[in-house]
């Protein structure tokens, strides 16, 4: 490991968004995830919101959007904003235990399944895989952060996390959604799809 990566980064789209199964490097990643929307869904809605931004008659991302979103098993609701962007709403409630850890900043705690799926996702090469694999299992990692840092091991193994908890204000969707805007379902959860 070269360093600590101390700078902010949108913690839903490094632990979260693995768990959509969508393999990386696929044609279109969101431009921004979200755990909560301002007024629509709250943090314990356990709700993961991917924005896109893409022309609507975009022909390849509809192509995308078809094959790998709206028919996504977790997919609950998509709603087209304008503006080029799209935000899909999941239903994250089976990763109960997982979301409420990622809200506390308790990566070390998700489930071996989630870990694992996080991990695959990421593989084994290259910065960024390393940096996710300390998150996950820091105990293996608390003597490079103490070096890294210039403090006594003792210290990062209180702390016990490597990475600083999500901003709460900046995994949240500020977006104000039109009042003519028609939410579009999902068939899983017995609704007519649109």
């Amino acid at each position: 490991m070269k360093g600590v990566y101390s700078q902010y980064f949108q913690k839903s789209k490094v632990f979260l968004y693995p768990l959509l199964r969508l393999k990386k490097g696929i044609d279109f990643v969101p431009e921004q995830t979200y755990i909560a929307w301002d007024n629509l869904y709250a943090q314990s809605d356990f709700k993961f919101l991917c924005l896109y931004s893409a022309d609507e008659k975009n022909l390849k991302f509809n192509m995308f959007s078809e094959k790998h979103l709206r028919n996504h098993p977790l997919l609950e609701s998509y709603i087209y904003m304008g503006d080029d962007t799209h935000v899909y709403i999941f239903d994250f409630s089976e990763f109960k235990h997982d979301f409420l850890c990622f809200v506390d900043g308790k990566y070390s705690k998700f489930s071996i399944k989630t870990k694992t799926i996080i991990l695959n996702f990421f593989g084994n090469k290259g910065n960024i895989s390393e940096y996710v694999k300390s998150f996950l299992n820091p105990e293996a990692y608390h003597n490079d952060y103490a070096d890294a840092l210039g403090v006594d091991s003792e210290l990062i193994k209180n702390v016990w996390e490597l990475c600083s908890i999500p901003d709460k204000k900046k995994e949240t969707i500020l977006l104000k959604i039109p009042e003519e805007l028609e939410f579009f379902k999902n068939n899983s959860i017995s609704l007519n799809k649109l």
